[in-house]
C-alpha cells in the first residue's frame, strides 16, 4: 500500500498563517481622509456671502439753466466773439440746453431778451453791441431752436442796468451778461378742499391765465422816463470797448 503523505506546521508557519487570514479580513484603511465614504446626506454646503451693494448712482451734474418765477437763470455766460455780437461754439451746448428749458416749460409765452454791457466803451457803443447781442440769441432760439419768433423780444440796455461793482474786472464781467425774462406766461389756479370721507385734498376748481409780467426797470430808467427813454450822448472821455 502507498503511503499517505502527511505535511507537518510548525508553529511559525501556523502563526503567519494565522496573520495573513487576519489581514485579509481587517478593514481598508486610506492616507487621504477625503476618499473615506460618507453614509447618510452630506452636511449642507454654508450660504454663500451676499452680494456688495450696487454702485451709488453718479450725482447729476448741476443744471445750468432753471426757470425761476418770472425769469430763465442762466448759470453759465453766452459766450460772444470779442466786440461782436456772434455767439461763440462753446455756449453751443448751453443754447441747446436753453432752448429744451423752453420746450419743457409750456406755460412759458413770451420772454424778452436782454442784453446788458459793463461801463467800458462809450454809452451808444455799448448800447448797440448789447442790442445786437440780444438779437443774435433770439435769431439762434428761432433758428436752431425752432421756436416761434413772435414768442420773443430782444433789446439792448447797454451799461444803463449794472448788477456788479465795476471797480474790479470781475464785477465789470458779470455785468456783461445776457437775461432771459419772462413777460408772459399761463398760470393755473386750483381750488381745493378736504373730503369730509376721507380727509385726502382734492380739487374741485381749476383755472388757467395768461399773465403778463412786465419787463424789469431800475429806479434810475424809471426816473429817466423808462427804458425805452433815448440813449444818453456818448462819452468820448471813455476808451472804446
Amino acid at each position: 500500500m502507498p503511503m499517505s503523505r502527511t505535511t507537518i506546521l510548525t508553529l511559525p508557519t501556523l502563526l503567519a498563517l494565522f496573520a495573513t487570514q487576519l489581514a485579509a479580513c481587517a478593514p481598508t484603511v486610506f492616507d487621504d481622509a477625503t476618499a473615506l465614504a460618507v453614509v447618510g446626506d452630506p452636511p449642507p454646503l454654508p450660504a454663500p456671502p451676499p452680494p456688495p451693494p450696487p454702485p451709488e448712482p453718479e450725482p447729476e451734474p448741476p443744471k445750468r439753466v432753471v426757470v425761476e418765477d418770472n425769469k430763465i437763470t442762466i448759470t453759465e455766460k453766452i459766450q460772444f466773439d470779442l466786440d461782436k455780437a456772434t455767439i461763440r461754439p462753446e455756449s453751443d451746448g448751453l443754447m441747446a440746453e436753453i432752448i429744451s428749458v423752453i420746450k419743457e416749460n409750456p406755460h412759458i409765452k413770451k420772454i424778452a431778451i436782454e442784453g446788458h454791457t459793463s461801463s467800458e466803451g462809450t454809452d451808444r457803443h455799448n448800447l448797440k453791441l448789447s442790442d445786437a447781442r440780444a438779437k443774435a440769441v433770439m435769431d439762434y432760439l428761432v433758428k436752431k431752436g425752432e421756436l416761434p419768433k413772435e414768442m420773443f423780444t430782444a433789446k439792448g440796455y447797454g451799461e444803463t442796468r449794472l448788477i456788479a461793482d465795476e471797480s474790479t474786472e470781475e464785477g465789470k464781467e458779470k455785468n456783461r451778461r445776457v437775461e432771459f425774462n419772462i413777460v408772459e406766461q399761463d398760470v393755473t389756479k386750483k381750488k381745493v378742499e378736504i373730503d369730509p370721507k376721507t380727509g385726502q385734498k382734492k380739487v374741485v376748481e381749476e383755472s388757467t391765465s395768461t399773465v403778463a409780467n412786465p419787463s424789469p426797470e431800475t429806479p434810475s430808467e424809471a426816473a429817466a422816463g423808462g427804458a425805452d427813454a433815448p440813449a444818453p450822448a456818448a462819452d468820448p472821455a471813455k476808451a472804446a470797448k
